[in-house]
């Protein structure tokens, strides 16, 4: 682990000392992340495998409760690998990337921030002492914050850098007041004394840092109704950043929401996880709804972030409702889906918003009504980006196919072993997750046919290039990842059970194993033969081999000729094609009572005593989230009011602010004695 902090450090400085010259500084910045990023791959695999734990920076500081303390165990090791890897084949993709801001923006300033953003996920992932871990977040947010705001030439931009900035220190004030409040219980900042003495913490005292910990990290994770900074924030950073923002960063609010509740503050009470899987459940609906609506393509991928974190949290709160019960085999099948799935929407989400990235910097728009037909021009892209889309959409072979499968088993045995409440609760989180797959495969249908198929509906499309080879090379690695997962996904389940049953609180030996069916559980119903390698890649030839001899056999003896579609007559054009907003229109009409869309109809005549013979109509479809609308529009104009009326006090008069802090000290010694 020193090893990757001083890569990272050496590459920020570095960075900076070679801002004068764009083509060193981007190099620098590439090259230290590569290497941080392969020997955080090498490390946390090994360490994974061991599965030993380890300390390796431990030492005091001269402020009262700060131990700059480092320790890694299965769980950590794990997410240092998923940072690593996405990593990895975002700095390889950002050495091309970078070079469309050389002469615009200082190079050398983006990879000191790149740098400082992946060593604070490290340090956060790794920090075992309550003050300290605050600081690295800080690090991690600060340095994120600079990352959106690089392109501040575009007002939006800035905009969207400040309501992050403001959301996710709101999320760290809750934050601190659930480390206080377990302060206050235990005596102590460190994460090892705070898990020993969790059994003297009051119920009442619990619930509350429940509670506090649920949205200071659920702020950072983007779930619903904390999520209104990251569908602004996503999209205004460097899409290579983007990448590991929407991949990795907001995972970490994950790990803390795994650290504590599954591992510090054991035990904990059934509503905890029942909770936590109806916020998964609306997130996962919500985020995929909104995404429909969306016509910016970083835009939907970001929305699509909060609908992906919203499964992942199904399969979390399954594991801690079956914690509570003391159902310890089930608990590990839900906390093997949840890591499943946070391996898994680390690498095709990455992968989709690079290939977003590449359009954008083709074509020099965000929006998916100015693209179409960009497969001709940028056939790598595009099928990276259809990869991707099949991923995100659990078609087979890929990963999220067997995870999506391996977290209705986590909540069909909840369906099954449940009374009637909690039961209830489980076949509402089963039935969101069938209805966001279904919704997710429409959407990326919408984005991929309205972004790469059809023809260009914008001269910036009909001269679109295909991307650097650098821009390649990050893509092309990560489209395989999906694809590997999913034939290994056997192998790779096991492996995440193994870090599942490491935390103390499941307590099993490593002989059980929900693999072996111990309980008669459906969760064995073929998943060992389903996912077994060899199968998947015998069902693969045997496709394939079928594909090639069908063609064969039906086209062998006819003539192909390559000419323009024929449409009686006419010549076929872009206004012809089915596009984002009419793909979209339907469902976004079903559940105008969730979406509350806007219609606009402009239609234009001949001359304006004609009514009767129209040239053109135009149909304008608009959505807003109504979680701005209805709660953070409301609280801001109430908190803006009342701002106004306390103004009123500082009257720039020194007696009076004696005064005040006068009235302040004897309150603050009244309360202390």
């Amino acid at each position: 682990m020193i090893v990757i902090i001083s890569l990272c450090i050496i590459g920020s400085l570095g960075s900076l000392m070679l801002q004068r010259n764009d083509d060193y500084a981007n190099a620098w910045t590439t090259f230290f992340a590569i290497a941080g990023s392969l020997w955080g791959l090498i490390f946390s695999g090994l360490s994974i495998m061991s599965g030993t734990s380890s300390s390796f920076v431990a030492t005091s500081s001269s402020l009262p409760y700060l131990s700059f303390s480092i320790s890694i165990d299965s769980l950590s090791a794990f997410f240092i690998f998923t940072i690593s890897l996405i990593t990895l084949f975002s700095s390889i993709y950002g050495w091309g990337y970078v070079k469309h801001y050389y002469k615009k923006y200082n190079i050398g300033v983006l990879g000191f921030f790149y740098h400082l953003f992946i060593l604070g996920m490290f340090l956060v992932i790794t920090a075992t002492n309550s003050i300290f871990f605050v600081i690295v977040w800080e690090i991690m947010s600060i340095a994120s914050y600079f990352l959106v705001i690089y392109d501040h030439n575009d007002n939006e931009n800035v905009k969207a850098g400040f309501l992050y900035l403001v959301m996710t220190h709101i999320g760290t004030a809750f934050i601190i007041s659930a480390f206080l409040l377990m302060y206050s219980y235990t005596g102590s900042f460190d994460f090892a004394v705070i898990k020993s003495g969790a059994g003297s913490i009051p119920l009442i005292a619990k619930n509350l840092i429940f509670l506090f910990a649920f949205i200071g990290f659920g702020t950072k994770a983007g779930l619903i109704p904390f999520h209104i900074w990251l569908p602004a924030a996503h999209p205004a950073a460097p899409s290579h950043v983007s990448s590991i923002l929407s991949s990795v960063m907001i995972k970490t609010g994950i790990y803390m929401f795994i650290r504590i509740f599954l591992d510090m503050i054991q035990p904990v009470p059934l509503w905890w996880g029942l909770f936590i899987l109806m916020m998964g459940s609306l997130s996962s609906v919500l985020g995929v709804l909104f995404a429909l609506t969306e016509h910016d393509i970083k835009k939907l991928l970001a929305y699509h972030s909060i609908e992906n974190i919203g499964i992942i949290l199904l399969g979390l709160g399954s594991a801690l409702t079956f914690t509570s019960l003391h159902l310890p085999i089930l608990a590990v099948i839900g906390l093997t889906a949840s890591l499943f799935h946070t391996l898994n929407h680390a690498t095709f989400k990455s992968l989709l918003f690079l290939s977003a990235g590449s359009v954008i910097n083709a074509t020099h728009t965000r929006n998916m009504e100015e693209y179409g037909g960009l497969m001709r021009y940028m056939p790598y892209t595009g099928l990276f980006f259809l990869i991707g889309s099949m991923a995100i959409s659990a078609l087979p072979p890929f990963n999220w196919f067997f995870n999506e499968w391996f977290t209705y088993q986590a909540l069909f045995n909840g369906i099954q072993l449940m009374s009637f409440y909690p039961k209830w609760i489980f076949i509402f989180s089963t039935g969101a997750l069938a209805f966001t797959g279904g919704l997710a495969l429409a959407c990326f249908v919408k984005a991929f046919g309205a972004t790469f198929l059809a023809r260009p509906r914008s001269s910036h499309a009909e001269h679109a290039k295909e991307s650097s080879v650098s821009q390649l090379l990050g893509m092309g690695g990560l489209a395989l990842i999906p694809l590997l997962i999913g034939i290994f996904s056997g192998n790779i389940v096991r492996l995440l059970e193994t870090i599942s049953k490491s935390l103390n609180v499941l307590k099993l030996t490593p002989s059980q194993s929900f693999l072996s069916n111990p309980l008669g559980l459906s969760v064995n119903a073929g998943f060992a033969s389903v996912s077994d390698p060899a199968f998947i890649l015998f069902l693969l030839i045997i496709m394939c081999l079928v594909v090639v001899i069908s063609r064969h056999f039906i086209y062998r003896d006819q003539k192909e000729t390559v000419s323009r579609t024929w449409d009686c007559g006419t010549d076929l054009t872009p206004r012809m094609e089915i596009t984002a907003t009419g793909f979209a229109r339907s469902i976004i009409l079903i559940f105008k009572g969730i979406l509350k869309p806007s219609i606009q109809h402009d239609i234009s005549y001949h001359d304006s005593e004609n009514r009767y013979l129209p040239i053109g109509k135009t149909i304008t479809l608009k959505t807003h989230d109504v979680h701005h609308s209805h709660f953070y529009k409301p609280m801001y104009d109430i908190l803006t009011a009342l701002a106004y009326k306390i103004k009123k006090i500082q009257s720039g008069n020194t007696n009076a602010y004696i005064l005040y802090i006068f009235i302040a000290l004897i309150i603050a010694l009244f309360f202390i004695l």
